[in-house]
């Protein structure tokens, strides 16, 4: 505020006639750089506090949105999306770096402007009200445009949930994707997404667009306002009046139009982020109450502080009534009562959807008990039907974070059957496994999570369905030395469909349809009519000489000989490939090559070049540049014809002065002193000589005087002329570079995203989805709205900085010295800086996206972490990410605050030498000085801002080098077929395939995990095949569908799918997969996403695979699905891809695993409807139980990626040396028996046949 009044004293020095001491003109410019030098040191270290204030909040925020997610209940979690979760970390919490630079702006911008206002007026009187007018009036209106800037922004941050939820269950369900050819329709879906989130960020951008131009103009039209009301009511203008008003309007303007207005639409953003975390923070937690589950140890319930006794039970429930949704009629669990004794093994089994594992969840407490109570006495372990492996070591993920004790873990790695697995493994269980445990195969997953509940030392162990992935023998051994065995004296509660495994538990509970229709021994139960009933079972045997327990076994074994148990049931949010059980390309060897990749700061084709060819061509790239570079010329030439007007009316008024003077006198003295002052003149004023018109124009008067300058009124039409040119150029010049902005951004989105979707599945097994993620989340975030904004800043302020050089050049062309000095080394410091600040800005990128994919793992696996009570132990891991990116954050606030500190002080370096040499230059009129010192005043803190807004735009370009390096991924090989090489329509017309020499790799380097198969299977044929888990099974799925890297020809009705395109090939396959994966949205999306069927034949097929009655009969086929099928059961998600299998009606039918966690019913009914519908075609079905299989037409034997055997079951069980024999007897010698007569009567019935 003393800047301005210094440099009106100082510029009086100048004004003639020149009656102030030099001395005293010294003090004045020593206290212009006094005033400077401290309010530079003060602001800086201002701005470094508001900018750790604002980390801390955001940290603050990060962390309470973590904690927040670590006690959602589980009806929040399913309505929550990891997208909306990662957005809120990655955009809404941003928003508070910068607002607590803005906060205080809100009371001291207004209390400064009024204070500018009060000089502005004792300056030039009534004609500032005018100016100050203008921005006051330009202030609300830039105020309105804030709010309706944060209104925008709100319906932004939805659009941009939306998509990024959409993209993270894209990435997630990739392989399903593929192997239905959907790309197309979700890409659709994305495209639609990403059209409605423009929509708004490009009048968000139009809004910032008039914002910059009201900085660039507010200032010079407010000053001609003024001014020309100030000449027009009489006054004179003089440069101490006219360069302190522009000063003070400079000042005025920044606080009120650019800070105040700033800090309002900032503070509006803010309060939209806080809100939407606000409502995050409102979701339903896990909270104990009186009829909650609750915990108790030692006989002391924790809760209320009180014992109670406990007796022998373990997990008692009486009258438990429960749902997940309140506003659904019907409960999930009904009145359920049952107790367990501690060290028994309680068997639950029940058809789909019949409350099992709800059950187990409320227990665990994380379904809310509305009736009755719940009570766990003792320490909990929890085996998830889901296995959640999160990207880390094996041993990790079975200690998760207990102490090692190397004889338990040792026992534990023995009982859950994982100890040939681990020496397969490179690192053996220190061998880290990818994402999502991308790198196992689905039986290793389980195996993996089965030994983690087991060697945590708990009471009480709830085991949901662990049995299901694995093959046959395993899954006896897994039973008998783990479940029996190593448990016998722990409560165990096993949720099973392997039903032959309840005549060894001690208590049986049947549920169905929540409730619970019988419990008790075996013996007893099995003798109720219901229980055969509720699992499809005769109970009828022939055999009146067998023992009642043989009798019972042998039921059941003819019943399960038909319908298998089979998938292994892996996260439904993975739809990675499984390799097998060794490790073809792990994470942590991926690792280094894409690390090199963000690290090495350079991309071949420039980002600037990539960002803007994205957005236009180079003939309006071309326009651009000139728009900018006019409004740059007008904007200074309305601050040098300032300058121009102010010496121009001096010198009228010096000249009529001396001229009256020396008319009136006739003095030689007058004469000699115009004579003096003609010099000065002639330097200021080069269109006018006063002393060639003295000498040529004896007839001396007034208006042949002013003849030699322009009128007042012509100098107002051409300020006037130039400010509305300013007004036009600079909202043209706004408009036009924000529009180009946006379609460039739309242009990379969209090649990033079509790129990403025709990249092989090797890139998702070898990528953590947070990293992906990361590149659709902040990126586009940067890309969207930062980087413009910052591009727009740093060109204007450069320009306006070279633009404030020219003219200190063209008053003085001795100054052109300093600014090259300067310029060199300010280019030399930009250098040093941006060197260091790429790098650090890269690594705070790199360290951002662990905190991603820690949180995308936690809520991926939040039941399980809240069993084993974990809480803590992720959130320390939060905590540490966290901690990292906030490291390489502040390194890169401090490294940008010093580099713009120096900046600051050599501009006020500059400052000074400007205003101490004109008090050597005694030739000049002090309209030039004025101008030049105020515009050596404006630099001081715009250089700063300048360079420091140029190294943003080189850092947020890093966003751009990040997406353009997805824009070269690798595509899958011949993904659309040439228009000559198109299959036929009916392709393939019977189902043949044969396999010559086939050997698959999951990378170009890896081993084969199919090593040369030869087999032909003829058209019809329903082959099952079966092996060890990581013998290939799943693999030949993944060969068939050319998800990996293929040699030798595989050819489907003598045509080689090598030369079909993929997507062909693929659209023309069936599967029913491992991963019953279901995505957000309606169900008629998740069967029929290309809209190709109607209702009738959509509800038709519903009612095939029995679903049409569990749907709600208003929604039908609009009901809506939930974030990866959450509100579906997993027998109701297998029941859906089911249902896309006979839509589909292909000759190729796959089943990779897809019935092992279904009931009876359920296997029974996809069994029949396979038989029915798929009568005609190719089935080849992955087996790890050989129930199923048996009455195939032919078995193929996988081993370590060779086939082994290949013929009918009943042929393969005459060789007692083979495989397939010995497979069988690990089933135990009453299976054995059964399986061989069910392969033996198939046998003779198809030769009958």
């Amino acid at each position: 505020m003393l800047q301005p009044l210094m440099l009106g004293y100082l510029l009086q020095y100048f004004t003639p006639p020149r009656t102030m001491p030099r001395e005293e003109a010294v003090l004045y410019a020593a206290a212009i750089v006094v005033i400077t030098a401290l309010s530079t040191v003060s602001f800086n270290h201002y701005m470094l506090g508001a900018l750790r204030t604002g980390m801390r909040m955001r940290t603050s925020c990060c962390s309470l949105i973590y904690r927040k997610s670590l006690r959602l209940s589980r009806t929040a979690l399913g309505e929550t999306a990891a997208g909306q979760v990662v957005n809120l970390l990655s955009n809404d919490v941003s928003r508070f770096d910068l607002v607590s630079v803005f906060m205080h702006s809100m009371w001291c911008a207004p209390v400064t402007g009024c204070i500018c206002a009060y000089f502005i007026y004792s300056m030039i009187g009534a004609s500032a009200f005018v100016g100050i007018g203008l921005v006051f009036v330009i202030v609300p209106t830039q105020a309105y445009l804030g709010k309706l800037s944060s209104k925008y922004r709100s319906q932004t941050a939805l659009k941009t949930d939306k998509r990024v939820r959409l993209t993270d269950e894209i990435i997630s369900g990739m392989q399903v994707i593929k192997m239905y050819a959907w790309e197309k329709p979700f890409a659709k879906l994305i495209e639609l997404a990403r059209k409605l989130e423009l929509k708004v960020i490009i009048k968000t951008s139009y809004i910032r667009g008039i914002f910059m131009s009201f900085n660039l103009c507010t200032t010079r039209v407010a000053l001609c306002c003024s001014l020309i009301t100030f000449v027009l009511t009489g006054n004179d203008l003089t440069a101490d009046k006219v360069f302190v008003v522009l000063t003070y309007f400079n000042v005025l303007a920044q606080t009120m139009s650019m800070v105040f207005v700033r800090g309002i639409a900032e503070l509006a953003e803010v309060l939209v982020s806080v809100r939407r975390i606000e409502e995050f923070l409102a979701n339903e937690e896990i909270a104990e109450t009186e009829t909650k589950s609750r915990v108790l140890l030692n006989g002391v319930d924790h809760k209320e502080g009180k014992e109670e006794k406990v007796d022998d039970v373990a997990v008692q429930l009486e009258g438990v009534t429960a749902k997940w949704v309140e506003s659904l009629s019907d409960n999930t669990l009904d009145a359920v009562d049952l107790r367990v004794h501690r060290g028994q093994l309680v068997g639950v089994a029940g058809p789909v959807g019949a409350g099992k594992s709800s059950l187990l969840q409320a227990i665990l407490g994380e379904l809310t008990v509305s009736e009755g109570t719940c009570k766990a006495h003792g320490r909990l372990s929890y085996a998830c039907q889901d296995p959640w492996v999160f990207a880390a070591t094996v041993r990790q993920n079975i200690l998760f974070g207990l102490p090692f004790d190397r004889r338990r873990y040792r026992e534990v790695i023995r009982v859950c059957a994982l100890q040939r697995d681990l020496d397969l493994l490179p690192q053996g269980d220190l061998t880290v496994v990818g994402e999502r445990g991308t790198s196992l195969s689905g039986g290793q997953k389980a195996r993996v999570n089965l030994a983690r509940a087991v060697y945590r030392d708990a009471d009480v162990y709830l085991l949901d369905d662990p049995l299901s992935a694995v093959d046959t023998h395993v899954g006896k051994h897994l039973f008998e030395e783990c479940i029996v065995k190593f448990l016998h004296h722990k409560t165990r509660i096993l949720v099973t469909h392997q039903i032959q495994n309840l005549p060894h538990t001690d208590h049986v509970v049947l549920i169905d349809a929540g409730k619970v229709k019988i419990q008790g021994l075996y013996a007893s139960v099995v003798q109720n009519p219901e229980y055969a009933m509720m699992l499809s079972l005769s109970g009828k045997n022939t055999d009146e000489d067998e023992s009642e327990e043989n009798k019972s076994s042998q039921t059941f074994g003819r019943q399960l000989s038909r319908f298998s148990r089979q998938i292994s049931r892996a996260s439904t949010r993975s739809a990675s490939s499984y390799h097998g059980s060794l490790i073809e390309e792990e994470e942590d060897e991926e690792a280094p090559d894409m690390m090199e990749a963000t690290t090495k700061g350079v991309v071949k084709k420039s980002p600037y070049v990539g960002y803007f060819r994205s957005g236009t061509n180079y003939f309006v790239i071309f326009m651009i540049i000139l728009l900018f570079a006019l409004a740059q010329t007008l904007a200074s030439g309305s601050d040098y014809f300032i300058s121009y007007w102010t010496t121009q009316e001096e010198t009228r008024i010096m000249y009529m002065q001396k001229l009256n003077s020396l008319l009136d006198t006739n003095s030689s003295a007058v004469y000699d002193e115009l004579l003096t002052e003609n010099n000065m003149t002639s330097q200021g004023n080069k269109s006018f000589n006063v002393m060639e018109f003295v000498t040529t124009n004896n007839e001396t008067n007034q208006d042949s005087l002013s003849s030699g300058l322009y009128e007042t009124e012509t100098l107002i039409y051409m300020y006037v002329a130039i400010i509305v040119g300013l007004l036009v150029i600079a909202f043209t010049r706004s408009l036009t570079f924000y529009n180009i902005c946006i379609k460039a951004s739309r242009k990379l989105h969209d090649t990033m995203f079509t790129n990403l979707m025709r990249a092989p599945m090797r890139f998702f097994n070898t990528n953590p989805s947070g990293r992906i993620l990361n590149r659709f989340s902040k990126d586009m975030g940067a890309i969207d709205e930062i980087l413009p904004k910052a591009i727009l800043d740093a060109t204007q302020i450069i320009m306006t900085v070279c633009g404030s050089l020219i003219i200190a050049v063209v008053i003085n062309w001795v100054y052109l010295i300093p600014i090259i000095v300067m310029g060199l080394l300010f280019w030399f410091m930009r250098k040093i800086y941006l060197r260091s600040s790429m790098n650090i800005k890269r690594l705070e990128g790199m360290t951002k996206s662990p905190v991603f994919t820690h949180l995308l793992a936690t809520l991926q696996g939040l039941t399980t972490i809240r069993a084993y009570g974990a809480e803590s132990i992720l959130r320390e891991e939060f905590d540490k990410h966290q901690d990292l990116h906030t490291s390489a954050w502040y390194m890169f606030l401090t490294t940008s605050q010093t580099f713009g500190f120096t900046l600051d002080i050599m501009s006020t370096i500059y400052m000074a030498f400007i205003s101490f040499s004109f008090l050597f230059l005694e030739d000049l009129f002090s309209g030039q000085v004025g101008l030049a010192i105020t515009q050596a005043m404006s630099l001081t803190g715009m250089i700063q801002f300048g360079m420091r807004q140029s190294a943003e735009v080189a850092n947020q370009m890093m966003s751009v080098e990040r997406v353009m390096e997805y824009l070269g991924l690798e595509d899958e090989p011949l993904l659309e077929a040439p228009p000559e090489q198109k299959t036929p329509k009916d392709w393939p017309s019977k189902g043949e395939i044969e396999f010559r020499h086939i050997y698959m790799r999951y990378g170009p380097q890896t081993d084969p995990v199919i090593i040369d198969l030869n087999l032909r299977i003829k058209h019809g044929e329903k082959v099952g095949v079966v092996g060890r888990t990581g013998a290939g099974k799943s693999s030949l799925i993944s060969a068939l569908f050319r998800l990996a890297f293929l040699e030798g020809e595989l050819m489907i009705d003598g045509l080689d799918t090598a030369k079909v395109g993929l997507r062909d090939l693929r659209a023309r396959l069936s599967i029913i997969p491992q991963d019953p994966v279901l995505f957000a949205g309606t169900l008629r999306f998740n069967l029929d996403p290309f809209d190709e069927f109607s209702d009738e034949v959509l509800w038709r097929t519903l009612d095939e695979v029995e679903l049409r009655e569990s749907l709600h009969d208003s929604l039908g086929l609009q009901t809506r699905v939930l974030d990866q099928g959450s509100n579906f059961s997993v027998g109701q998600r297998q029941l859906v891809c089911l249902a896309r299998a006979i839509l589909r009606d292909n000759r190729i039918l796959m089943l990779d695993e897809a019935t092992a966690n279904v009931d009876n019913n359920t296997d029974s009914l996809i069994q029949k409807t396979i038989r029915l519908k798929f009568a005609h075609c190719t089935v080849l079905t992955v087996a790890h139980r050989l129930n199923t299989i048996m009455d195939s037409d032919k078995v193929l034997v996988m081993d370590a990626g060779r086939m082994v055997e290949f013929d009918h079951p009943h042929l393969l069980l005459q060789n007692k040396e083979g495989y397939f024999y010995k497979m069988v007897q690990q089933t135990g010698p009453s299976m054995a028996e059964q399986l061989r007569r069910v392969a033996e009567e198939c046998y003779h019935g198809t030769i009958r046949l």
